[in-house]
């Protein structure tokens, strides 16, 4: 992702400018009847109180205790005509007070050709949303959320569907340093090439998808031996609905090969369960079991010492462009923020837990994880803990949500050592988020 840090008299006139053109835009494509544009505009204001759950820096152990207000602006265009679809999504995501007035960047912008027959190709930078969304997903709690700069072509059919797309990234238009791609993003491939299928079977209430993945991640030092390490990721996903949907079964398994970019082979895996029951329109129940692998012989250091082990293959599942926040408990511990030295101990997470819909404009949710690491570590159970989680969402009037969350963990002294919590083993996290999320032209 691209930031253009700018000021706020700057982002003033980036709107005033982008609203300005959504005014003339219909008297140049509006050629004919069928010509459709919209423009959307979402701000989300979301504030938190944090205490625990990240490790720190440097490995010494502190205290982890947070309160910030983060906020996203995103003015959305969306244009259709027979055959043709484009979009651009200009975005603003920030901390209220941040230096620089947080950041400014086009989070989507793309052009779309299909047919009837359900052939398309599609290219510019678009926001990817396949399955359950746990290898590329939208990640759309953070405030940048994700997107790709790709080239997608396919087909989807009534059953049949059938995605190709890749991207090639590069830091620079130049001509005297190569093609390399250094970057601290949260997409931080060179090269990427991807092949989804998914198909369809109306009569079972049967969906599955197979997904495989190659990806070049930059290596070496820059302007010295730079070249790509290639990793591999493949797997597929299943859902069925039995019952006429009162009955809900989800798994996914996928598997992770080649080598990092450090030049060490990569052996990993991850599996997926998960139930749903829908007894009433107002309430359901879910359960469900990861489990992501680990590395072996993983390191903790001791406060104020640094702990080194010898790897020669990595181990550790990486769910690379997931929607983590969905899956892991919401607090985020596991795989937002990187263990010691790049390596994880991997989490087994077994949850329960229940929606109920009251009345048309409130849902109630809570949900309860109990986490433990998936290799066994020298001298630590692999217990890290049991978290419990209360969150609610009030349609306050249309277009308007709000939504407010709680989450307590009672950490194992293990959890204490892997992420530095603090010395008692609790770890709280309290937000309170509004979404305002209004069409405001359509044509």
């Amino acid at each position: 992702m691209h930031n253009i840090k700018t000021k706020p008299t700057s982002l003033n006139a980036l709107y005033c400018m982008f609203l300005v053109a959504t005014l003339f835009l219909p008297t140049v494509l509006f050629a004919q009847q069928e010509d459709h544009l919209t423009v959307d505009l979402q701000m989300m204001t979301r504030g938190e109180i944090r205490d625990g759950g990240l490790s720190p820096d440097a490995g010494e152990a502190q205290g982890d205790w947070a309160n910030f207000v983060l906020s996203r602006t995103r003015l959305v265009t969306n244009y259709h005509k027979r055959h043709l679809n484009a979009k651009v999504n200009i975005q603003h995501s920030g901390i209220w007070g941040q230096a620089g007035r947080g950041s400014v960047n086009i989070h989507e912008a793309w052009a779309k050709l299909s047919s009837a027959e359900g052939l398309f190709i599609q290219a510019g930078r678009i926001a990817l949303s396949y399955d359950d969304e746990r290898i590329i997903g939208l990640d759309d709690w953070t405030m940048t959320g994700n997107s790709h700069d790709v080239l997608r072509l396919g087909f989807d059919g009534r059953n049949h569907r059938v995605h190709l797309f890749a991207a090639f990234n590069q830091n620079e238009e130049n001509i005297t340093s190569g093609s390399s791609f250094y970057t601290g993003g949260s997409l931080p491939y060179k090269t990427m090439q991807t092949a989804w299928y998914h198909l369809d079977i109306p009569q079972a209430s049967l969906g599955f998808s197979l997904l495989a993945m190659n990806i070049g991640m930059q290596a070496g030092e820059q302007g010295k031996n730079e070249h790509l390490e290639w990793q591999q990721l493949a797997g597929g996903y299943a859902k069925w609905t039995p019952f006429n949907g009162t009955l809900s079964l989800e798994a996914s398994y996928y598997r992770q090969m080649g080598k990092d970019e450090n030049g060490l082979k990569i052996d990993a895996w991850m599996a997926s369960a998960k139930a749903t029951v829908v007894p009433s329109s107002a309430l359901g129940f879910e359960g469900g079991y990861d489990y992501l692998s680990g590395d072996p012989y993983f390191a903790v250091p001791a406060s104020g010492q640094i702990g080194l082990t010898r790897h020669e293959v990595v181990r550790g599942f990486n769910p690379v462009y997931g929607s983590h926040h969905k899956f892991y408990g919401a607090m985020d511990f596991f795989y937002v923020s990187t263990y010691f030295h790049g390596f994880t101990p991997g989490l087994q997470n077994a949850w329960l837990g229940v929606k109920y819909q009251p009345l048309s404009w409130l849902n109630i949710a809570g949900a309860y994880h109990y986490m433990s690491t998936a290799i066994k570590l020298d001298n630590m159970d692999r217990t890290l803990g049991h978290q419990f989680e209360l969150s609610a969402s009030c349609q306050l009037i249309q277009d308007v949500n709000l939504t407010m969350g709680v989450s307590y963990m009672t950490g194992a002294e293990t959890m204490e050592r892997l992420k530095r919590a603090s010395d008692d083993g609790r770890l709280r996290w309290y937000w309170l988020s509004l979404n305002v999320n209004p069409r405001i032209f359509t044509h």
